[in-house]
């Protein structure tokens, strides 16, 4: 039987908020433990919390990016559950009343093909701490540090058919938080977490499937290899006769398997209740329009003036704005250089190709903006050719100095001589009369491939630093004078 998958994601964002959402407290990643939770995270006796208007404000950015109706009227709630890094017993969240409700994103799919991903709502939520089970053998050490934090959790439909559509749903939600400036997104610290909801069912049925929860998924790549893992599990246990139970899982990435955590929560479960401390917050036509004032050109918009603006595809202008810092990165190089499509070639072949390899940032990267417009403009006078290039990218990776230095001292200028280049083809033509015999007895459509030899040794007596396009002229001009 051929089945199809069905997945929703729950998007866990920490919000980059000075504070946190219900207190005074830092939320700096990475401090000692338990220095960051106020007598409020820990809901002592007494305390008192006061939201957070930066919290609100993101929100509501993030909802307008994506076209939701924004909650005018939100208010919070008490989800009670029992864990040990929950100091309070509780989590306050929002549930009838959320502050983004419903929107959507479109994902382009790989056939080209858009497709509509519906967002149910986001609501605003204080995070839990953390469970470290790994620092005391026998022992499990809580760090109460991200307790409060504030979170937006984004909840989708089930509008998912594969684990690449995932994968490109999270990613969008990613280059949208992160155009936004709400949060770094960062998700081995943490920033950003994911929920994935799977179920299956007969490819053509419309009714749903009993679905699992995966739980906190910090990465593009785990996440695809999760929700891969779990479809084939239910597969497998529907083929053998069972019955997929609903339940909490967690993915395993060293065995690449998911394992079950606990039985799946409902809503009542968790014994929802307005919270007491906190009164309704309503939302006026003035703060909202406040808020979109504020909003970035977002990745959408940006990919369309791209295309406009410096005459490069649709592909590469959706490549190209995915990430804010690398769109931002091409930009200065595309408008410095004036060379929109050579800047996109050079930013997507060779400084993406690096930053892929290394798992680096592009606010780290050895070649600045100013360093690849310079090596553009050596191309492009002719100083350079695409060979040469090359070997000035990579003395500027090696931080070897400014693109003149290390042409300079490396003695890459580009040799464009006539009488120079038409040396070196001679002696090329001498050397294999064989070679060029062939030529010249070949049929027209079969000397296209054949040239090419010719060209390469060339290259190869010149170092790399003839220019190509003469050294083709001349070849094509000698090769043909004999016919």
């Amino acid at each position: 039987m051929q089945y199809e998958a069905v997945i929703g994601l729950e998007v866990h964002v920490q919000l980059a908020t000075a504070s946190k959402i219900f207190s005074g407290a830092a939320t700096t990643f990475g401090a000692e433990p338990n220095r960051q939770a106020s007598a409020i995270d820990l809901g002592l006796p007494g305390v008192l919390p006061v939201p957070n208007q930066a919290a609100f404000e993101m929100a509501v950015k993030f909802g307008l990016a994506i076209g939701a109706e924004i909650g005018r009227h939100s208010a919070f709630d008490r989800k009670n559950y029992f864990y040990p890094d929950l100091p309070k017993g509780y989590q306050i969240s929002q549930f009838d009343h959320p502050i983004v409700k419903q929107g959507q994103v479109t994902l382009v799919l790989e056939s080209g093909e858009e497709k509509c991903i519906r967002v149910t709502r986001a609501h605003l939520e204080e995070d839990a701490g953390k469970s470290i089970h790994d620092a005391y053998a026998g022992m499990t050490g809580v760090d109460l540090n991200r307790a409060g934090t504030a979170l937006l959790e984004i909840v989708s439909e089930p509008d998912l058919r594969s684990a690449k559509e995932a994968v490109a749903y999270l990613k969008i939600i990613h280059s949208i938080i992160r155009y936004l400036g709400i949060s770094d997104g960062n998700m081995a610290e943490g920033s950003m977490r994911c929920d994935c909801n799977v179920s299956i069912r007969p490819a053509g049925s419309e009714t749903l499937g009993t679905r699992t929860e995966i739980k906190n998924v910090n990465s593009f790549r785990f996440v695809e290899r999760a929700i891969n893992s779990e479809i084939a599990r239910q597969i497998e246990v529907i083929e053998d006769g069972g019955r997929v139970i609903q339940e909490t899982r967690l993915y395993d990435p060293d065995r690449d398997e998911t394992r079950s955590m606990r039985s799946k929560e409902e809503a009542n479960d968790y014994r929802y209740f307005p919270d007491p401390d906190l009164l309704p917050v309503e939302l006026d036509d003035a703060f909202i329009e406040a808020c979109r004032a504020t909003l970035p050109e977002l990745p959408n918009a940006r990919k369309v003036r791209y295309v406009a603006e410096y005459g490069i595809t649709e592909y590469d202008a959706s490549v190209l704005v995915a990430d804010r810092d690398i769109a931002d990165y091409f930009e200065a190089v595309a408008n410095h250089s004036g060379q929109g499509k050579l800047a996109a070639n050079w930013v997507m072949g060779n400084v993406l190709s690096e930053l892929n390899q290394t798992d680096g940032s592009i606010a780290d990267f050895p070649v600045q903006p100013a360093d690849l417009t310079a090596l553009i403009g050596r191309i492009t006078d002719q100083t350079l050719n695409s060979k040469t290039a090359k070997t000035v990218f990579e003395g500027l990776m090696q931080r070897e100095g400014s693109v003149d230095a290390i042409i300079a001292a490396r003695g890459l200028v580009q040799v464009t001589d006539q009488g120079a280049i038409e040396a070196l083809v001679d002696s090329v033509l001498a050397q294999n009369p064989e070679q060029v015999a062939n030529y010249r007895a070949a049929p027209e459509e079969k000397r296209g491939k054949m040239l090419g030899f010719f060209v390469g040794q060339t290259m190869k007596a010149s170092q790399g630093k003839a220019n190509p396009q003469q050294v083709n002229a001349v070849l094509l001009a000698k090769l043909q004078s004999e016919d």
